[in-house]
């Protein structure tokens, strides 16, 4: 059955933080992640400017008179404020004037391409929050019985039970995402859906952000080769040669860096890719870092449907379910870490030494991570690099990591190894 409640986000708490320390708050995230149903359950009064039946007399207003558009019960939601670029001004000027907090609220799925029409970037007046997919808590496909706040509290984790979940339910999920309107809904629809994400964002999204006219065939083939490169630190030039190779004009040749920086500048903009910044830590030896990010979307089914394959099909291809379930748990973790007050990073240095996940809050406290989809020899490879690359940090400088853990796929038990690592199946997980 279909969802038709509202189910709690964590960005529900979020915002309302930001609302009490601001005057305003932008959220930003893809289309269809529920930026504008969350930002209703706490607006008072609507200004829809995507609504066709008042867009021509709200994009009049906007130039004219915007202080208009902008009266109503605080705070106020301007869903798709970025139509109207100009807002955004008459917003902070409009949050001067009050000198209160609590009045606005913006929500939009891209960045605007106008910059030119904003003369003043906000800072103290405008606050940001970042919405993505739902998490597996938050869909509910996760008991939440450990907490990563708690984890950093105590250190230690008690063996806990847990529901188990079957490699082809994550196969599932990785296929279906967080799309709010996808959860509760047959295996068919849900599917479908992620599918017509891809095609929405291919054939018209890269385009509508900037007005740059893209070829909505390339912008496929270049998603599939991003694809095909998830959780990689795939290089431009990379990602370059394999779309050469998977264009069908053979005599197109490779695209250029700059053609390809369009596309993914286009995609960032819309918030479809998301790549994972390298971590820096201060280390005992002088082992060379590398600091390209990891290539990640910001849901797995993109990745999913930019390679056509459905979860039988992750199922008999289980290195690229490996990848793609790793993107999942990036998703998830970006998702806790903010909660938590903290962001997420990815390690590895010359000798490919490797956590594939870094939980570093804003007081220092840090948590490294090994994905595996499971497994005794996948689980005891994963422990044994988060074991040599604790060896090789400089605690005396940046303390001892809060906690090393496997984050499996599947598995009954969330329990801490005789070396230390913890091992929790992600259908466990919560902020």
């Amino acid at each position: 059955m279909a969802q038709t409640s509202y189910m709690k986000r964590y960005a529900d708490q979020l915002l309302a933080n930001q609302l009490d320390a601001s005057g305003a708050v932008l959220v930003e995230g893809p289309k269809w992640c529920g930026k504008t149903t969350t930002s209703q359950q706490i607006a008072k009064s609507v200004l829809n400017m995507a609504d066709p039946t008042t867009l021509s007399q709200n994009l009049l207003l906007a130039d004219a008179q915007p202080e208009v558009l902008l009266q109503g019960a605080t705070p106020r939601l301007i869903d798709e404020w970025q139509i109207a670029p100009k807002l955004w001004d008459s917003v902070r000027f409009e949050v001067d004037n009050r000198r209160d907090f609590n009045q606005f609220i913006l929500t939009g799925s891209n960045v605007p391409p106008k910059l030119d029409e904003i003369s003043h970037s906000g800072t103290g007046r405008i606050a940001r929050i970042r919405m993505r997919p739902m998490s597996l808590f938050e869909s509910q496909d996760s008991q939440g019985v450990v907490s990563l706040e708690e984890l950093f509290a105590k250190n230690e984790l008690s063996a806990t039970s847990v529901e188990p979940k079957t490699l082809e339910e994550i196969a599932f999920l990785i296929c279906r995402g967080g799309w709010p309107r996808s959860i509760g809904q047959s295996e068919a629809v849900a599917l479908l859906q992620a599918r017509n994400y891809f095609d929405a964002v291919t054939e018209l999204d890269i385009t509508r952000v900037d007005g740059i006219d893209r070829d909505p065939q390339t912008a496929k083939q270049l998603l599939r080769s991003y694809a095909r490169m998830e959780s990689s630190e795939a290089k431009i030039s990379e990602i370059a040669k394999d779309l050469s190779t998977r264009q069908d004009d053979e005599k197109s040749g490779t695209p250029s860096r700059v053609t390809v920086l369009s596309y993914l500048t286009a995609l960032e903009r819309i918030f479809v890719i998301e790549d994972l910044p390298a971590w820096n830590p201060n280390l005992r030896s002088k082992t060379a870092l590398r600091t390209t990010p990891t290539r990640h979307f910001v849901d797995p089914s993109i990745a999913s449907a930019a390679l056509g394959v459905s979860p039988r099909g992750l199922m008999q291809d289980l290195n690229t379910m490996g990848l793609l379930f790793e993107g999942l748990c990036i998703r998830d973790l970006r998702i806790y870490a903010e909660v938590l007050d903290g962001e997420i990073f990815h390690y590895r240095d010359s000798s490919n030494l490797e956590s594939d996940a870094v939980i570093h809050l804003r007081d220092g406290r840090f948590g490294l991570i090994e994905v595996k989809l499971g497994g005794e020899r996948l689980i005891n490879e994963g422990a044994g690099n988060l074991i040599k690359l604790a060896n090789r940090l400089d605690t005396s400088r940046m303390g001892e990591p809060s906690f090393l853990m496997v984050l499996t796929a599947t598995g009954n038990l969330a329990y801490t190894r005789e070396d230390g690592v913890m091992v929790v199946p992600v259908g466990a997980l919560s902020a």
